[in-house]
């Protein structure tokens, strides 16, 4: 199992690859704000904490690259409501 999250710019996502499965969030950036529309897993994937796995990377990235982030993506946001550390990121 992969379980480094990275990001690939040229799809606008970042990505968790695990059992040959690739679990993905995808973004747009603009003026250092990086909004994430929508994150999409596997069902094979499903109940195993991939999707927290993988915004946890992401949100993480963000962090390190000094960006801001707008929750579009319900998943994304219902993940930073969970984890308030990572609220400061919230443009």
């Amino acid at each position: 199992m992969n379980s480094t999250v990275s990001d690939n710019p040229a799809q606008q996502r970042y990505e968790l690859v695990v059992d040959g499965h690739v679990a993905a969030s995808y973004y747009e950036i603009a003026d250092g704000v990086l909004t994430f529309a929508h994150t999409e897993g596997p069902p094979e994937l499903g109940g195993k904490g991939i999707g927290s796995k993988l915004i946890k990377g992401a949100l993480d990235q963000v962090r390190a690259e000094g960006l801001k982030v707008i929750a579009q993506c319900p998943f994304v946001k219902a993940y930073i409501e969970k984890h308030p550390e990572y609220a400061d990121l919230l443009k």
